[in-house]
């Protein structure tokens, strides 16, 4: 798939573990992101799914260039992020963005709202104050803040209240990539769906892309275009979002979405069975990943790890296929 905005590659962290005397034995590595390859299009947003411990924050932390790969690349318009100097690693600052969990975290609490907004602004030093904060004022009212709000301080404001701060800050240089590192779970369900209308209308607004980290399954059917299934440091699974919620491929998924509330009290899911706990990312086991959760294991799932197979937009690494 040509033109994509941002290109993932073969892309490997592992953590190092060490032991013994003045830790000076080597104890094997954490495996916590082992391959992952994936794609994500100019305004469009991909969501990377798994339970807790898969890699998918990891994965956002490579992106962001808060980590550096074990091996593989992560391209943004092409040009490789962790070979960046000088100048392009501005033009990285100003085109990658994130908001995270948990807004009160990000957010200074001595600092005012319309100078927390404006920091990336400040930093970037192309901007005249006149200009920094006819910018601030824009963005908070893009958001669905007023201008007076520029001036009081982030415990004055809501959860839901603060994350839409948070997002003004993250969208104020006008950047190509936001990454939303479980950017609603922090929120009461009803906030959650104010967020979620808001980040969709500001992608159709400002045609930004979205890099999704999340285990929520309707922040997923909510807002992604896109999704790729993580497991155990691996992507199993990849489709569009309706495809792949309506139709799962792989054990695991199926085992996932089986997991999620209906839409209605009246609908009914198959069980899928999955037993178990994720193996540790230390020592994972050989061949497929999964097989020892997997309620459909054949003999060569235990020692041949699965190719990735199906279409060009729906695929997925199992040897069911």
């Amino acid at each position: 798939m040509s033109g994509a905005l941002l290109e993932v590659s073969d892309l490997t962290k592992h953590f190092p573990l060490s032991g013994g005397f003045l830790g000076m034995r080597s104890r094997g590595a954490v495996r916590a992101v082992d391959g992952v390859s994936f794609q994500l299009q100019p305004a469009r947003t991909l969501a990377l799914v798994g339970e807790s411990g898969c890699g998918k924050t990891t994965t956002a932390k490579l992106v962001l260039r808060l980590k550096s790969p074990t091996r593989g690349t992560v391209l943004l318009e092409g040009r490789d992020v962790h070979g960046l100097t000088g100048d392009d690693v501005a033009w990285f600052r100003r085109s990658v963005q994130a908001v995270f969990q948990d807004p009160w975290s990000s957010l200074s609490p001595r600092m005012r709202v319309g100078d927390i907004v404006a920091e990336p602004l400040v930093v970037n030093g192309r901007y005249s104050k006149g200009e920094i904060k006819q910018r601030v004022a824009a963005m908070l009212e893009r958001v669905g803040m007023q201008e007076r709000h520029a001036e009081l301080f982030p415990h004055e404001f809501s959860g839901g209240q603060r994350q839409r701060i948070a997002l003004a800050m993250a969208l104020i240089t006008d950047p190509k990539l936001v990454v939303l590192d479980e950017p609603v779970s922090a929120l009461d369900v009803s906030v959650q769906a104010q967020v979620m209308n808001l980040l969709r209308d500001l992608q159709d607004e400002l045609q930004t892309s979205y890099l999704l980290i999340t285990h929520d399954l309707a922040t997923v059917r909510f807002v992604a275009d896109d999704v790729a299934v993580m497991y155990l440091g691996e992507i199993v699974e990849t489709a569009p979002a309706e495809e792949l919620l309506d139709s799962p491929k792989h054990p695991y998924t199926q085992a996932l979405f089986a997991a999620e509330l209906p839409h209605h009290p009246a609908q009914r899911r198959d069980e899928v069975p999955v037993r178990g706990e994720m193996p540790s990312p230390l020592s994972p086991p050989e061949g497929c990943r999964f097989r020892t959760r997997c309620p459909h294991v054949m003999d060569v799932c235990l020692t041949k790890p699965p190719a990735t197979r199906l279409g060009e937009a729906h695929q997925v690494a199992c040897h069911l296929y």
